[in-house]
């Protein structure tokens, strides 16, 4: 019998609890629940736990390490992202995020490589030098040469010369998505970058990428990058350039070649004589490979490399030219032909000849635009009412506009020549108000002419004006 049909046989929450067993308490809450028309339980509030601050970063790197990580070399991280609990609740966190994590982790399969199919290649950097690595898959055969960048025409050239060293080009030459060899990405899917497709009809192979942050894909390569660094670079460097390093790069994969690999458990340079069999002759000629960076010269008529600017010849606005690198020079060619030239400049700075601007630089000049008829009529006098409206606005004057207003008065009066001359002293001597070319007009011929600063100065005695006797005496003071 259960609880609900026991009370409504007896009546009492004891007695029904009695009958089935459970506490008069229970029976009481279940014959409420009931009379609510609920018959199920309540799901129970969750726990809260300490450790749900930090459930994604534990997730996170249980995710990233594959399961690997250990709760006591996570809990530094947990403790700056604000966890505030025990190291054992830490490790039981840790260990359901695991258990979590096997359950849904990626199934992996051995790769089982065939002859003459693929060559797996990958770029590290170690010891300031950029180290290029490939393994032919079936063979196991490595191949390590050394560069000074990474860029597409290198790593090409590179490829080319591995190709040579294999003596046949492999059906498939499997990358990461490097910038340099990938034009775009639409959907997920890699577009190769047309030099690199060009290249690769040439030689009669299909570029391949590997999958965005998938190491996996490529591990036999990877395994290699880590081992050249180790053995060549630091076993046997440090080298002091690219040279030296590609000396000692050759003998270096003789040796691991010569020698029998862990994995296939069998020389690496004798299955390449089996493989080779399978392997697409090589062309008679080896590609040409475009030297240097294609990039679009701005409306600046500038080209930006290594984070400066060089400037080309202002008709080149607007068109693609290739850049490269010739020692400590950047050279630019358009159509094939090389249009300009500059040493190599700090990022930031900017490189300029003169000619490909048309001469250089003309030092700016504000044009004095007349707007009203009063100016219109002042710049009529000639160059010096110009040479007067310049200074007089370098020097603030002010009401400026009244004062050429004023000044085109004295003209019906004096006369246009007389004025303008008028105007002429009235600037040398920095006197930008209307009364003062009048006092200059009035004096006629008995003011002092402007003298240099620093030149000797011979007195005389002048004819004392009339009329503008404290502007004379400014003037003399002077």
């Amino acid at each position: 019998m259960n609880i609900v049909d026991a009370y409504r046989r007896t009546g009492s929450y004891r007695a029904a609890a009695a009958i089935c067993g459970v506490n008069h308490k229970t029976a009481r809450r279940v014959v409420e629940r009931s009379r609510r028309g609920r018959f199920e339980r309540a799901p129970a509030p969750r726990r809260l736990r300490n450790t749900d601050a930090v459930i994604g970063l534990i997730e996170e790197r249980v995710r990233q390490t594959d399961g690997r990580i250990s709760a006591k070399r996570l809990l530094p991280e947990a403790r700056a992202a604000g966890y505030g609990g025990s190291g054992r609740n830490l490790r039981r966190a840790v260990a359901r995020a695991k258990a979590s994590w096997r359950r849904r982790r990626r199934v992996f399969r051995p790769w089982v490589p065939k002859p003459g199919e693929h060559l797996v290649i990958d770029w590290g950097t170690e010891g300031g030098l950029q180290v290029f690595c490939a393994v032919l898959a079936w063979s196991r055969l490595r191949f390590v040469r050394f560069a000074s960048d990474q860029r597409r025409a290198t790593t090409l050239r590179l490829l080319a010369e591995c190709f040579e060293t294999l003596g046949g080009v492999p059906a498939v030459v499997l990358s990461d998505r490097m910038g340099c060899l990938k034009a775009t990405t639409v959907a997920g899917l890699v577009v190769p970058h047309p030099d690199y497709v060009r290249f690769a009809a040439h030689y009669g192979f299909r570029p391949d990428f590997c999958e965005p942050e998938d190491p996996e894909s490529k591990g036999m390569v990877e395994s290699l990058v880590g081992y050249a660094k180790t053995d060549l670079v630091v076993g046997l460097g440090p080298f002091g350039d690219v040279a030296a390093a590609n000396e000692a790069a050759p003998s270096w994969c003789d040796e691991v070649n010569g020698r029998p690999h862990s994995e296939i458990a069998a020389v690496p340079a004798q299955r390449l004589e089996t493989e080779r069999e399978l392997l697409r002759p090589l062309p008679g000629l080896r590609a040409q490979v475009a030297a240097g960076v294609e990039r679009k010269v701005d409306r600046l008529s500038t080209v930006r490399f290594g984070s400066a600017r060089y400037s080309v010849p202002a008709t080149l606005v607007g068109s693609r030219v290739r850049v490269l690198v010739e020692g400590h020079e950047v050279v630019v060619f358009a159509a094939g032909r090389e249009v300009a030239r500059h040493p190599l400049v700090a990022p930031g700075e900017v490189a300029i000849t003169d000619a490909h601007y048309g001469g250089p630089r003309a030092v700016p000049v504000r044009a004095v635009r007349p707007r009203s008829a009063s100016e219109r009529a002042f710049l009529e006098l000639g160059p010096a009412a110009e040479d007067f409206l310049r200074a007089a606005a370098a020097a603030g004057t002010p009401r400026l506009g009244s004062e050429i207003a004023a000044i085109n008065g004295l003209a019906a009066a004096w006369g246009p020549g007389a004025l303008a001359g008028a105007i002429e002293r009235a600037r040398a001597f920095r006197r930008f108000r209307a009364s003062d070319v009048a006092s200059i007009l009035e004096a006629g011929d008995g003011l002092p002419s402007h003298v240099a600063p620093g030149a000797p100065v011979a007195i005389d005695a002048p004819r004392v004006p009339t009329r503008g006797l404290e502007d004379y005496a400014l003037e003399v003071l002077r």
